[in-house]
């Protein structure tokens, strides 16, 4: 099996006034001669060591079931920093997502040979990093038009805010969720019903136009059972 390349890039941030770790994974036989798709990933050191989804990535390629695709890591810095940008209350959460709009995308335009569309682009994160994903992508639908949610937070605001959006026609979102995730403890120290607003949250994408795909899991909050999915989120999402 060919292996990519992980590299790691430090970029600072004036939305958020801090630099910002970056993890890049560049797909074996990498090349500039050639476009790729970018896919952004919230919790990003969570996803390459957790998730694997370099190694999963390195498999895709070399069997050629998904597309030439360049994965970004956002790591963040510890539960409260992830709190404040991901959570749609949180106090950096409008900043982290300006950012991802207008400061890492066109960065990473120009450093690498991305498909400069909405369709190109992809965001991925679990929980909170979900939540932030969906939110970023109803703000800057021709920005990132590939969502995939596992397991998001979803409260009031979430769901108004899908109510609301108009243009589900630009966006592909995969969306799953586990059927054991009634009482997940969050980093607020609460105990919330996860699968109640995610099922609330399906019928209103169901209603939509979205190019959507939704499944109920067996199992609960944890990367045991958001790890496994991805192989599958990357190949319908990325499909070569």
């Amino acid at each position: 099996m060919s292996k990519g390349t992980i590299k790691e890039i430090l970029f600072y941030s004036n939305a958020l006034q801090e630099e910002i770790k970056l993890l890049v994974y560049l797909p074996p036989d990498y090349s500039a001669l050639y476009k790729y798709h970018l896919l952004i990933a919230q919790d990003g050191k969570d996803y390459f060591q957790l998730g694997r989804i370099g190694r999963i990535a390195d498999e895709l390629h070399s069997n050629h079931q998904i597309q030439g695709t360049i994965i970004v890591g956002i790591p963040y810095k510890d539960i409260a920093d992830r709190r404040a940008k991901y959570h749609p209350d949180g106090e950096q959460a409008q900043s982290y997502i300006r950012f991802l709009a207008h400061e890492l995308t066109p960065f990473l335009d120009n450093e690498f040979p991305t498909y400069q569309m909405g369709l190109g682009r992809g965001l991925i994160g679990d929980s909170l990093g979900a939540t932030v994903s969906l939110m970023t992508a109803l703000k800057y639908p021709h920005t990132f038009g590939k969502v995939m949610l596992q397991s998001p937070y979803v409260n009031k605001e979430v769901l108004t805010a899908v109510d609301a959006f108009q243009s589900f026609h630009l966006l592909e979102i995969f969306h799953i969720i586990g059927k054991q995730e009634t009482a997940v403890k969050t980093s607020s120290n609460t105990i919330e019903n996860f699968l109640e607003p995610n099922r609330d949250l399906a019928n209103l994408l169901h209603k939509s136009n979205a190019d959507y795909y939704y499944e109920e899991f067996d199992g609960n909050h944890t990367w045991k059972f958001w790890q496994p999915y991805l192989k599958n989120i990357l190949m319908q999402m990325y499909p070569s």
